[in-house]
């Protein structure tokens, strides 16, 4: 797939605005990912209206970098009128909420651009699916778009590209050589590594530290074979609370939480599990999960979610079963 295709769509459609939408609570990558593309698509199509829209808002992360990349977030974007619709980190048309609907109903072509594992819904209503699983993140696909237009980014899409591809390898630590060479390139194109890495640090607020010693004091610890599965419950942070865990020891971490009728789990395991087992916990665990639960998952190998009704006893007995007849499978 190239980025000449998405050009033919846009003139194809004789485009005059075009919608990038992120999924809700947008990360780092999602973000930075679409304002590198914005940028990219500006320099091709300089009358072009872009829009990056993000359902039910971003991260705080995502906040914290908004005060050093001059990148603009529409809370209410303009899917309606929109000419073209681009799905950016977001592999699912459920991960748009309050804007799912009128993706659906819009007559706009659909491109989605991905590294995650392909959503069958997904595939049926875009145009073009652009998606890359081995890439480390949807900002490495994004910097492919450059390479092939000989177009070299500026400071500003270089130093998101680079802290895009930053937090989705964890601060490089599951990149791969070819992520590497990626990131020298972003060097030499202006970005000093360690003045802009840190921006992916936040305090950790009081509240988080308080949900992760929770999670940890209530977990559940299982052991299937020789792998440790821990589960446990919070009603807020679930994420970091499963990523305390890993580092606490355990090799899968299942953290479940309600809040107001909806059911959420985050999923975490180590490099080991992924690499030894084979289960990659976005389309193996969580996908399934999220069905079971009537709402939607996936994810990376080593970290997913998922979304849906019910109570956090049913969601992890679900997934620890799910676990259990991977491994047993193993």
């Amino acid at each position: 797939m190239s980025f000449q295709e998405i050009i033919k769509i846009l003139d194809e459609s004789g485009a005059k605005l075009v919608v990038l939408l992120c999924h809700h609570n947008a990360d780092p990558d999602a973000i930075c990912s679409a304002y590198a593309f914005k940028s990219l698509l500006k320099r091709f199509r300089p009358n072009l209206e872009v829009q990056i829209g993000a359902a039910h808002g971003i991260s705080r992360l995502s906040k914290h970098l908004l005060k050093h990349l001059p990148i603009k977030i529409e809370t209410q974007p303009n899917v309606e009128n929109s000419d073209v619709i681009m799905l950016l980190d977001t592999n699912t048309i459920q991960q748009l909420n309050n804007l799912a609907g009128k993706v659906r109903t819009s007559k706009a072509p659909i491109i989605v651009i991905d590294h995650h594992a392909p959503h069958p819904e997904t595939q049926q209503l875009a145009r073009l699916y652009i998606i890359d699983e081995e890439a480390s993140s949807t900002c490495e696909i994004i910097y492919t778009f450059y390479k092939q237009t000989d177009i070299k980014p500026e400071e500003n899409q270089a130093k998101a590209l680079f802290l895009g591809i930053a937090f989705d390898t964890r601060h490089f630590i599951i990149a791969k050589s070819c992520t590497l060479k990626t990131i020298a390139e972003l060097t030499d194109a202006g970005v000093n590594a360690q003045e802009t890495l840190p921006l992916l640090s936040l305090p950790m607020a009081f509240s988080e530290r308080i949900a992760r010693l929770k999670a940890s004091g209530r977990a559940n610890v299982v052991r299937i074979n020789k792998w440790i599965i821990a589960l446990s419950h919070v009603s807020a942070y679930q994420a970091s609370a499963a990523r305390a865990i890993i580092e606490l020891g355990a090799h899968v971490a299942v953290i479940a939480g309600q809040k107001n009728g909806n059911l959420q789990l985050s999923l975490r395991s180590n490099r080991e599990f992924c690499k030894k087992t084979g289960i990659h916990l976005g389309r193996d665990i969580a996908k399934p999960l999220g069905e079971y639960l009537h709402g939607l998952g996936g994810g990376h190998p080593t970290a997913a979610g998922v979304n849906g009704v019910g109570v956090v006893e049913i969601g992890l007995k679900r997934c620890l079963w799910l676990l259990k007849e991977e491994l047993t499978n193993d």
